[in-house]
């Protein structure tokens, strides 16, 4: 039964949040090693670096193609389970890699494995609730995805400092275990019987031909896509932005924490605002303050030096706070039509944004080497094109007629 106004559990909502952390976790801790790692795979090149995390990205697209249909199959819980043990045998391949190839490829697989958490996540969510009230759980199961990061690095250094990178995989192996074991233990399957479809070939073109037929699905995933792909930027290129192009080495990681806070603190505020105003209005808003605040550091900055690491932390903030009201937002208008197809839909939906997201980290990532100004020229021209599917898809739908 979907609820609409019944308060949401609080164990539930931190079991969500708790699968959703693992993610987190497996990017960011590793990202003051990446030096270290450099040296123990004989990779020295900061660029090549970026790949770790965007890798990971691709397996995490990937994974939910297959696993989204799984779960409407067999159901929620036993492909989470799956995921866990892909996610465990992949960090194993990461911590015995000889080489860059192998790191990588231990890092698509545990992003394949990983993608059930994230997913599966959406997916139970949605089984349980809908509309606003939706919109509400995804933020706050969101915002503990976002604050993640406001440890994770520090928590990854402190790993590295009493140990080696390769403890920093074992650590998230250990907190995996013991999230599978209380999400077995205290999470009830959410997929009623009635509701489970034959894991076909078709079952996925079925689904994928139902999804298109929902405009708000297909351009709300769009514009998650081209929001994560500028965002992706900063996660990937952010140890080299601080450590290499500022120098500071040491500092990075509470710099990262405290971009991570601006995230974390508006995805909590829009979990309490959007019952109020509604999860479309608040991420237009948020979406032409987005655009806003990157086209004036396009025109502040362009063809000068890179400015002074407080104003460049002062512009990040500002553009996180937005992104706070428009991941949880853009995802949960995506997936309030296709409640009946939540598991292929979830998969669709985070498939396609992260191919879109993928090649545009790729693309910009390569011009961030000595300058900053690259990012924010990326966050200014991925804004402005979701600014446009946001304005179309809206006239649109007002021009349809309401019906009797």
């Amino acid at each position: 039964m979907q609820n609409t106004t019944q308060k949401p559990s609080f164990e539930f909502i931190a079991l969500m949040a708790s699968l959703m952390s693992i993610v987190a976790l497996s990017i960011d801790a590793l990202l003051p090693a990446f030096p270290e790692i450099g040296v123990s795979i004989n990779s020295l090149d900061a660029t090549e670096h970026q790949k770790l995390v965007t890798m990971i990205f691709l397996g995490l697209g990937v994974g939910q193609l297959f696993f989204g249909p799984l779960s409407d199959a067999i159901g929620r819980k036993k492909v989470v389970y799956l995921g866990m043990v892909i996610t465990l045998l992949a960090s194993l391949v990461c911590v015995f890699s000889p080489n860059l190839e192998w790191m990588l490829f231990g890092r698509i697989v545990q992003g394949i494995g990983l993608s059930t958490s994230r997913s599966i996540s959406i997916s139970m969510i949605r089984d349980m609730y809908k509309g606003d009230v939706m919109a509400k759980v995804m933020s706050f199961v969101t915002a503990f995805f976002i604050l993640v990061p406001v440890v994770a690095p520090a928590y990854g250094k402190l790993v590295l400092d009493l140990a080696n990178w390769q403890a920093i995989f074992y650590s998230q192996m250990v907190i995996t275990i013991l999230v599978g074991f209380w999400f077995w233990k205290r999470q009830p399957e959410t997929l009623k019987p009635e509701y489970k479809q034959p894991f076909t070939i078709r079952m996925f073109w079925d689904g994928f031909k139902e999804f298109l037929k929902y405009k708000e699905s297909v351009a709300f995933t769009l514009i998650s896509g081209l929001v994560t792909g500028a965002f992706l930027v900063y996660l990937s290129a952010s140890q080299h932005i601080f450590e290499d192009q500022y120098g500071l080495k040491e500092s990075f990681p509470y710099i990262f924490a405290g971009l991570a806070i601006s995230i974390g603190l508006s995805t909590l505020s829009n979990g309490t605002l959007v019952l109020r105003f509604g999860m479309r209005r608040l991420s237009l808003t948020a979406l032409i303050l987005f655009c806003i605040i990157a086209l004036a550091f396009v025109v502040l900055y362009m063809g000068g030096p890179n400015p002074n690491v407080y104003v460049l932390v002062a512009f990040l903030s500002l553009q996180f706070f937005c992104l706070g009201f428009m991941w949880g937002n853009f995802r949960s208008i995506a997936m309030e039509p296709i409640g009946h197809i939540a598991g292929i839909g979830a998969a669709i939906n985070g498939f396609f944004s992260t191919v879109v997201s993928i090649p545009i980290a790729t693309f910009i990532g390569l011009f961030v080497d000595t300058h900053v100004y690259p990012l924010f020229l990326g966050l200014a021209v991925c804004g402005l094109l979701s600014l446009a599917i946001f304005l179309y898809v809206r006239k649109a739908k007002n021009l349809v007629p309401a019906t009797s």
